[in-house]
């Protein structure tokens, strides 16, 4: 990044300062400023503030500064940082990709009721959701408050004092009362005059810093989103796969009930009953971690919604099928991503807010000028206050300058400066970290679609071979250990497609994730339409 201060320049190119690297260098260009500042201003005066001016010099020039300056900003102008992300993502060259639009509300495309709901729920009662919402309300309030800084600040007083000087303090001043009270009431103003922008680049500081707040809220929110569809899909996922498990047990126990007659009737022997029975036990023995699972993330997903664990287990427990995965992804364009994603946008927000911090520390550089103002009723007693003669006054200016200590100043002008470097590495960071998450998840996505298709065909030809080897078993044409083999081989391909149907739902959310999607919700107002 180009030093910023190293020549000045000022928001308005009619405004130019040259600083040096001493502080005689300084002092000259201030004074050439509001030579300057004079001159462009004073043909814009009409005549009645020219009589003023007339009367009063210093506070006039002040003025006429003031006027001059009020669209100068010191420090560097920002300017949105330019990427070239490419015209198409690299890896989205497969039919169920498409280019045109993107799926901003995506879990809506999955047609599933309960999924609706739970995400209506979280955005409405998660309580990191809250935490997003309060912190973003903090920041309009800071930036509200850096913004009345442009204005006069006007506060009230009252005061009372009771003063008794000692006799040796009045000693030459006989005419003057040992004793005295004042009763005083009134109105003080502030004001700082912001010549070279320190007060409205605070304020753009502050604007800035609003806007990387409103961003982590949606991206606090497409996390979220993201989460419970992924916590949804596992736990229909897992009751799949808790549902197949019961299933080939049912139908191991039958193969078992078969041996055991078998053996009985002294056609079988102990061995296939020994078999059967090994191959049902470790076939129950599978329930019980995929319950774990599903209570696990029914819990989960209680808290997401802002409820206790637990609270949804009755809703969620009846075991349902994944949603239908959409035939067409819409992913928009790489350019498209980068304006999408709220990371980006946190990112890109925190560099201008660094930037115009810069402004803030490099008006440091030249004089402050503030206006304090007194308007007052005083008076000896009470009921004296409002009366003739009773107004008092003061107003002036004061001007306060780090002149012997521009040391200082230089250092937090290079500390702002390297704020800004490190915020733009940042930025630059997240693009492209954001571009490989993207390409990533279009790749897992595809390659999670792929193996879903061959283990569906696997399955259907275990369903096949299992069903074949009863029927020969029972002609005696084949042994039991080959129906043990199918029975087992059958667990095995109906699990890993379940598996595998889970792994493509939320690998489809990690992708949605990765786009941005959900982001345009109307986050801060706890609503998804």
């Amino acid at each position: 990044m180009k030093n910023p201060y190293y020549p000045l320049t000022m928001k308005d190119d009619a405004c130019p300062i040259m600083l040096g690297q001493s502080q005689q260098h300084v002092v000259a260009g201030v004074q050439a400023l509001l030579v300057h500042a004079g001159r462009a201003c004073i043909p814009a005066v009409d005549n009645a503030l020219v009589v003023v001016l007339e009367r009063s010099r210093i506070v006039g020039l002040t003025l006429i500064c003031a006027a001059t300056l009020s669209a100068c900003a010191v420090g560097p102008d920002y300017k949105v940082p330019t990427t070239d992300a490419g015209p198409v993502f690299v890896n989205a060259n497969t039919p169920e990709f498409s280019v045109q639009g993107v799926d901003v509300a995506w879990w809506k495309l999955f047609e599933d009721k309960a999924l609706i709901q739970l995400v209506d729920q979280t955005v409405q009662h998660n309580r990191d959701l809250q935490i997003a919402r309060a912190n973003l309300r903090e920041a309009r309030a800071l930036y509200m408050d850096a913004g009345l800084n442009l204005a006069p600040i006007v506060s009230s007083h009252a005061n009372y004092t009771d003063q008794k000087r000692s006799a040796g303090a009045m000693n030459n001043l006989s005419f003057a009362p040992r004793d005295l009270k004042l009763y005083n009431i009134g109105f003080d103003a502030f004001w700082e005059v912001d010549f070279f922008g320190r007060v409205r680049r605070n304020v753009e500081a502050s604007s800035d810093e609003v806007d990387a707040q409103e961003a982590s809220l949606r991206d606090l929110g497409v996390s979220l989103i993201a989460e419970v569809a992924r916590n949804y899909f596992e736990l229909r996922g897992l009751q799949n796969q808790l549902t197949t498990a019961k299933k080939n047990a049912e139908n191991q126990a039958k193969t078992l009930e078969i041996t055991q007659v078998r053996l009985e009737n002294g056609r079988g022997t102990e061995l296939d009953t020994s078999r059967a029975t090994a191959q049902l036990d470790s076939t129950l023995a599978i329930i019980p971690p995929l319950e774990n699972g599903i209570y696990q993330a029914m819990h989960r997903l209680s808290v997401l919604t802002g409820q206790f664990p637990g609270a949804l287990t009755q809703k969620l427990s009846k075991s349902a099928p994944l949603p239908k995965i959409p035939k067409t992804i819409h992913i928009g364009q790489p350019a498209e991503l980068l304006r999408r994603r709220p990371d980006i946008r946190i990112a890109e927000r925190t560099l201008a807010a660094a930037t115009a911090r810069i402004g803030v520390a490099t008006a440091d550089l030249f004089p402050r000028v503030t206006f304090v103002g007194t308007l007052s009723l005083e008076a000896s007693t009470f009921s004296g206050i409002g009366a003739a003669r009773s107004d008092a006054y003061s107003l002036g200016p004061k001007i306060s300058w780090a002149a012997l200590d521009l040391g200082h100043v230089y250092a937090r002008i290079k500390a702002a400066d390297a704020r800004a470097e490190a915020s733009l590495a940042q930025y630059e960071q997240t693009v492209l970290s954001a571009l490989e998450e993207t390409e990533n998840a279009l790749v897992n996505y595809n390659r999670a679609r792929i193996r879903r298709g061959l283990l569906t065909s696997a399955a259907t030809a275990s369903e096949r071979a299992h069903e074949l080897a009863h029927l020969r078993f029972a002609e005696g044409i084949s042994d039991f250990l080959t129906v043990l083999d199918t029975e087992l081989r059958l667990l095995q391909d109906q699990d890993r497609l379940a598996q595998s149907e889970t792994a493509t739902a939320t690998a489809l959310v990690a992708l949605y994730k990765a786009l941005g999607g959900g982001w345009e919700s109307n986050l801060d107002a706890g609503k998804t339409d």
